[in-house]
């Protein structure tokens, strides 16, 4: 498949599969595991999220998110969206992606609009961000490096 799956999303149809230090992800067909698609994204796609019409693929080693349109692969904001360093984790809820930046020291997450792109906000959470949730009412960010979580 083009090496070690790391991270792997679904929209109703597809299966969208990143791998580990890899710039490439797969799109599998969910009905038969059809490949349908290669597209490419920035170094090793950590996490996938899927917001109702585009795949938000966040690039650890790039330090960027790219947005393609599920239905085709199409990179539909370019050029990729810059977040803080070592982006880990994402989620959508109904409106924003909410990007976990997990570099040392680092307690923030970015907040991007999931129609545009725009930078909303980068609340402060615990140390080492690396994993995000939506409970539909708020934001859950597991913090690696203080053993905490904290609710957005």
């Amino acid at each position: 498949l083009g090496g070690t799956p790391y991270a792997i999303a679904y929209d109703g149809a597809i299966m969208l599969v990143a791998f580990d230090s890899a710039y490439i992800q797969i799109v599998l067909r969910a009905s038969d595991g059809f490949h349908v698609m290669t597209p490419t994204v920035g170094g090793n796609p950590a996490a996938i999220a899927y917001d109702g019409a585009n795949m938000w693929v966040v690039n650890e080693y790039s330090f960027n998110v790219s947005v393609l349109r599920a239905s085709d692969g199409f990179h539909v904001m370019t050029p990729t969206l810059t977040v803080s360093v070592t982006p880990i984790g994402i989620a959508f809820d109904g409106a924003n992606m909410w990007v976990a930046n997990f570099a040392y020291a680092t307690t923030s997450v970015s907040v991007l609009r999931a129609s545009d792109g725009f930078h909303v906000m980068t609340p402060t959470v615990g140390f080492n961000p690396d994993a995000i949730a939506f409970d539909g009412a708020f934001m859950w960010v597991a913090n690696y490096g203080s053993f905490t979580v904290s609710k957005r």
